[in-house]
């Protein structure tokens, strides 16, 4: 079993039922899958680009992620109906809390000039988005193979109803939040 989720089991649920004074422990909001999506605009131009984002997400995550594809023309950015121009991947279970684990103890450290992922960043429902600039803080992306540095986007769905509960359940996780 994953470090983090027999944590989760075993404390974390304990502890947000006694602060927010739930009877059950189905009550406690969980986290239920980490949404990775990588956008590679260059992808329509250069379909290498593509490629190594796959390459690297697969890495990362230990998924084969799915390729996305544009939905409407626009010709500013050169672009044409369905193609392929991104990659994204859902991870559950067991995998989930292997690289939450992994994203909070030993990528996010490795984030230049960190103090913390911002608290505004939730959408209302207990859901929490964090921007990624650069692939190379996860220890898994060889430095030396990186031709283009690529940002990503992880969301983490949690099964709260608030921002409120959401926050309590990734701060009990270990996220670490900016402080106020």
């Amino acid at each position: 079993m994953a470090r983090l989720k027999e944590r989760y089991n075993k404390e974390i649920v304990e502890a947000i039922k006694k602060e927010k004074g739930y009877k059950n422990r189905h009550q406690v909001p969980r986290l239920e899958k980490i949404v990775i999506n990588m956008g590679v605009g260059e992808a329509s131009q250069n379909i290498k680009v593509l490629d190594e984002a796959v390459e690297e997400i697969t890495a990362i995550t230990g998924q084969k992620p799915v390729i996305t594809r544009s939905k409407s023309a626009i010709s500013n950015f050169k672009l044409r109906e369905n193609i392929p121009i991104g990659c994204k991947v859902t991870i559950r279970g067991e995998r989930m809390y292997e690289f939450l684990d992994r994203f909070i103890s030993i990528a996010l450290p490795r984030v230049r000039d960190f103090n913390g992922v911002p608290r505004n960043s939730f959408d209302g429902r207990g859901n929490y988005t964090l921007g990624i600039k650069e692939q190379i803080i996860f220890p898994e992306v060889n430095f030396d193979k990186v031709v283009n540095t690529l940002g990503m986007d992880i969301t983490f769905v949690t099964s709260a109803k608030n921002n409120e509960d959401a926050m309590v359940l990734l701060e009990h996780l270990g996220m670490p939040f900016r402080k106020k």
